[in-house]
């Protein structure tokens, strides 16, 4: 019988491929650096893996579409919290990829559980887990408060953007940014799941076996939080400070010379240690790095008054939120991307009729995965592609064809590592760039004004020359 396993890429990646190595599962290509998704055992014949991001395997093991998975217990948990009956099995703690999740506060700010319950005004929390997140408000009760869902980056926005974070503390990790520790919420570990019903009827006692010898069954022991504070400017005190995001990620480089051609400097940014709170030259300017997929919610909800992010980001929101209240500013002409609709190169199809075509002889409805839920959503509905279901991502999409979708909504810049994946492009939805985004409803002092209207024109010259 057959058995699959969802493996995790990122963190936790060369770790799991050294214990499974070491147990003997025979997984080539699984290691830092591969590309491939797909992956058989060469001592176990009925096994074969895929690579999926970390976040994604609780879920595909959740709903069956792989036998076994790993990934940390703060996903697991993070899934279980808002759907506590999915069918899901906790084998055992593999020993490597420890940490804690810790609720935040900040100084100045919210900075205990009193101050956090006392709290007149909705309190917020900003985290990539919004569902402990919730967990834990309701478990103190909290009258008012609101969760800001991330893609990461959440202990930059205490205190002026959120009064709490989520946030994983993971070994060798400090904070910074004034943030302060108020509840430990969660230990974690790497951990093996299984799928409940595969658990139950399917025969693994082999694979066991083999990982006796390789993972040590002890938990370790969390690192705690390690804080080191530092003040906030005092200009942050002051209403005619422009708040401007700037990108994590592949952005950072391009973001960096469009800055340097404005005339703008900028310190330690992409910085070496993490550091989200670069210093700029611009007097009355404050910087945080976030995530491009945030800048859109953050820069409507007055968060920030400009961000550097991609139009396909701000389209995606904008197809949820019609009457989101931002604009694009400039056309800062880097990141180009395609938006396109991808489907495994076995398909008999070569454009969008073919898979409507498809769509409507298939009883099943058809599964469209992608990072971009709401343009996938969309795409779908528009071209009549008949029942469907969207399946969110959170990377690596290129792994969920066509085992577990039949179409991926995906960006792209050459292509390259669709073919090499046995993929093929059958539509450009459209072409995305980065973009300078602003608040379309924000009222400026006359001094914010001016910096603001200085910071456009300046990044649009550079960029008309670059």
């Amino acid at each position: 019988m057959p058995i699959k396993i969802a493996l995790p890429k990122g963190r936790l990646l060369g770790e799991t491929a050294a214990r499974l190595q070491q147990a003997g599962w025979g997984l080539r290509g699984y290691h830092q650096g591969s590309r491939h998704y797909r992956l058989k055992s060469d001592c176990f014949p009925n096994l074969s893996a895929k690579v999926f991001h970390e976040k994604d395997v609780p879920i595909q093991v959740a709903i069956g579409n792989y036998d076994l998975g790993v990934c940390g217990l703060d996903w697991l948990q993070e899934l279980l919290a808002k759907y506590p009956s999915s069918a899901l099995v906790k084998v055992k703690d593999l020993g490597y990829g420890g940490g804690m999740l810790y609720m935040m506060g900040s100084q100045p700010g919210v900075s205990s559980l009193e101050e956090v319950r006392a709290k007149p005004e909705v309190l917020r929390i900003a985290s990539e887990y919004p569902n402990l997140a919730e967990s834990f408000a309701l478990d103190l009760r909290l009258k008012q408060f609101s969760v800001f869902p991330l893609w990461g980056g959440a202990d930059v926005y205490p205190p002026d953007s959120a009064d709490l974070a989520l946030i994983s503390c993971r070994r060798g990790r400090f904070f910074s940014y004034n943030l302060v520790p108020i509840k430990g919420l969660l230990a974690y570990d790497a951990c093996l799941i299984a799928n409940r019903d595969s658990w139950q009827t399917k025969d693994m006692k082999g694979l066991l076996a083999s990982l006796k010898g390789a993972v040590s069954l002890n938990q370790e022991v969390a690192p705690s939080a390690e804080v080191a504070v530092s003040q906030y400017p005092s200009a942050l005190a002051s209403g005619d400070v422009v708040r401007l995001a700037l990108p994590d990620g592949h952005q950072q480089q391009p973001t960096l010379r469009l800055l340097t051609k404005a005339g703008i400097g900028i310190d330690d940014y992409p910085s070496p240690t993490g550091n989200r709170r670069p210093t700029i030259s611009l007097s009355g300017v404050m910087v945080k790095v976030i995530r491009p997929q945030d800048m859109p919610l953050q820069v409507a909800n007055g968060n920030f008054d400009l961000a550097i992010t991609g139009k396909d980001w701000v389209r995606e929101h904008r197809y949820q939120f019609p009457s989101i209240p931002i604009a694009e500013l400039a056309d800062l002409r880097f990141g180009e991307v395609k938006i396109v609709a991808v489907v495994a190169n076995a398909l008999p199809i070569s454009d969008i009729g073919g898979l409507r075509q498809m769509a409507m002889e298939s009883p099943a409805p058809l599964r469209v995965a992608s990072e971009y839920i709401n343009i996938a959503d969309k795409y779908a509905r528009d071209n009549h592609l008949g029942m469907y279901r969207v399946v969110p991502t959170w990377g690596a999409s290129e792994a969920f064809l066509p085992e577990d979708a039949d179409l991926l909504v995906e960006n792209t810049q050459t292509g390259r590592t669709l073919a090499e994946n046995n993929l093929k492009i059958i539509d450009t939805l459209f072409e995305s760039s980065a973009c300078l985004i602003g608040n379309t409803t924000g009222e400026f002092s006359p001094i914010k004004g001016q910096r603001v209207d200085a910071i456009v024109k300046a990044l649009r010259m550079a960029a008309e020359v670059s």
